[in-house]
């Protein structure tokens, strides 16, 4: 069984993969030079690129796994929602929701709207061989926030005062988002994804409360909806008080950012979960000696984990240099077993 998708299911042992999120793109120059005149969602739009920019860190890094290359909004685009991802700014929504009217852009996603997520991916998976392909969508209230507010936000003060002040309107939204991303997720599994990762970026934005009462429910839906067929991943940003909240949603693994040591935060997720990170990104650009202590750190502490996918705790930084990157899963690979073992002592 590949090395991540052992650890998903806690069958991990002294292996211990490793991928980034964000290491298709940003960073590399392959990537860059590739997207010269190509709009974003252009470029998650055609196949070919999208076969090409997944492949290149798995080639250059030696990767674990692949990261389908994709955008969180891209299910919403292709229903017809009339957006666009601004350089510099993310996401922004041409007609924000904010009235029940206002649903009716969002229609059911069906296979026919992504015909070239399907394409895209049987082409990645035959390149890959036993390498898993990782697919993955955007949560409910993480789309929701995007729609709410136009784009990014860093209070969320629209979409917290429609959760409370119009819930009837804020689930209807989020049943919606959760059949969107639900879908989008099964075409890529259909297609040949391995395992897959629900983000929930923003969630850290809000109360335990309002997340259990608002956002949990159709998380959970969303996990539900595809059933056990590939090992499935849960993550957000700045979640510490919500890690177990997050962990009742049903994913078999739970991202967890750099804010809090993997050890405590299993405690918290339970063990019966796995945890994935969680390197705080901004240490890639420290010196190697310190940077590969921190590593050591977070390989002994996810140790204690039943299961341990090592990640960073977000993206990757644009001004990385991919040089860094590759050495921290030589680091890993060679170094990762046997620190392990030696934790678990």
């Amino acid at each position: 069984m590949p090395a991540l998708l052992a650890a998903a299911t806690r069958q991990q042992g002294t292996q211990l993969p490793v991928w980034f999120m964000r290491q298709a793109g940003r960073s590399l120059p392959e990537y860059r030079e590739l997207r010269v005149g190509t709009r974003m969602l252009d470029a998650c739009a055609d196949p070919g690129m999208i076969h090409e920019i997944t492949m290149q860190p798995v080639r250059r890094h030696k990767v674990d796994a692949a990261i389908f290359f994709s955008d969180i909004v891209l299910p919403l685009k292709a229903i017809g929602v009339d957006l666009d991802i601004v350089a510099g700014t993310g996401p922004v929504i041409a007609h924000p929701v904010r009235t029940r009217a206002d649903l009716d852009q969002l229609v059911p996603l069906e296979p026919g709207h992504v015909g070239f997520v399907t394409q895209a991916i049987r082409s990645i998976v035959d390149e890959l061989g036993p390498t898993p392909l990782i697919g993955f969508a955007g949560a409910p209230f993480t789309l929701a926030s995007y729609l709410v507010e136009g784009g990014p936000s860093k209070d969320h003060a629209l979409t917290k005062s429609m959760m409370a002040g119009d819930p009837e309107l804020w689930d209807e939204l989020c049943r919606r988002l959760a059949q969107i991303s639900g879908a989008f997720l099964r075409v890529q599994i259909d297609a040949g994804a391995r395992a897959v990762q629900l983000f929930d970026s923003w969630a850290g934005a809000l109360a335990e409360r309002d997340y259990r009462e608002r956002v949990l429910p159709h998380s959970t839906s969303v996990f539900e909806s595809l059933g056990a067929a590939v090992p499935t991943i849960h993550f957000g940003v700045g979640t510490a008080e919500l890690l177990g909240a997050m962990a009742e949603a049903g994913s078999d693994v739970v991202g967890v950012d750099w804010r809090t040591p993997l050890d405590l935060a299993s405690a918290r997720i339970g063990a019966d979960k796995a945890v994935q990170g969680n390197l705080d990104p901004a240490l890639l650009l420290a010196p190697w000696e310190v940077l590969a202590e921190r590593v050591r750190d977070v390989i002994r502490a996810g140790a204690q984990a039943p299961g341990h996918i090592f990640n960073l705790g977000h993206g990757v930084p644009p001004s990385t240099d991919p040089d860094v990157l590759t050495r921290i899963v030589e680091l890993i690979h060679t170094e990762g077993p046997g620190l392990r073992a030696a934790a678990d002592c």
